[in-house]
């Protein structure tokens, strides 16, 4: 199986801006005790969240840091509303994307790295390819235009990590406390194959939760469906070495 990053297409065709944000979020961490970080990461998000019931909700609203205690709590309201497969950290997004958008889109949206869009009819058309996994959320968005499309944004799981291979071999351990680690994503990707999941075939890194990737199936329906607005750039994946036959 092959496998592709999906990054922006930045030709000048498009236009659109979108600005704004999930409806709710953690907080980022505040010193941890155990490693000092300061730290938050708003790449990952899970927008079929509905913490609606929640009845502290002001405290998913305003992104700021907290002690790692108070961000500890929180994140035991936010489990029981989680998809499967969900894990948190530091400044996790959650609900729908709120806010405005202007000028023409593709028909595929990655405003952010971190973000996939499709247009409603886009993704009702990926989801007749018989794909794996893919679950979307309608947007919230205030178009400035008439006419204007309706996008939904696809949940992307964490699943799959990068090979050792690509990583500095001294690399400090994530903080057993709050899952801080200093390092930036490699300049040459290498995918483990051994972490890719079999069920999905759009989903974000586990490590690197700016990465999306899909697989070739994914690529080529989109490719087949001619859904515009993004591009699929391949990215290699480690391969198990066999083993010499013993005579």
């Amino acid at each position: 199986m092959k496998y592709f990053t999906i990054k922006e297409d930045r030709s000048p065709v498009y236009t659109g801006v979108i600005t704004g944000s999930h409806k709710w979020g953690l907080p980022g961490v505040d010193t941890c005790p155990s490693c000092g970080a300061t730290w938050g990461d708003n790449s990952r998000a899970y927008p079929s969240v509905d913490l609606s019931p929640v009845a502290s909700l002001a405290d998913f609203v305003e992104p700021r840091a907290e002690p790692i205690e108070e961000y500890e709590r929180l994140c035991e309201l936010v489990r029981p509303f989680l998809p499967p497969g969900a894990l948190l950290e530091p400044g996790t997004n959650l609900g729908p994307i709120v806010g405005t958008a202007v000028g023409r889109f593709g028909q595929l949206v990655t405003s952010y790295p971190w973000w996939l869009l499709a247009q409603r009819e886009s993704f009702e058309k990926l989801q007749a390819e018989s794909l794996q996994g893919l679950k979307a959320i309608p947007a919230q968005l205030r178009f400035r235009q008439r006419n204007a499309p309706e996008f939904l944004e696809l949940e992307l799981l964490p699943v799959g990590r990068a090979h050792a291979d690509c990583i500095p071999p001294d690399r400090a351990p994530p903080c057993p406390r709050c899952g801080h680690v200093a390092i930036s994503l490699p300049q040459d990707l290498l995918l483990d194959a051994a972490t890719l999941p079999s069920h999905l075939d759009v989903f974000r890194l586990e490590d690197f939760s700016t990465v999306i990737v899909c697989t070739e199936r994914f690529a080529k329906a989109c490719k087949r469906l001619k859904l515009d607005g993004a591009v699929f750039k391949p990215v290699p994946v480690s391969r198990p070495k066999r083993r010499a036959s013993v005579k």
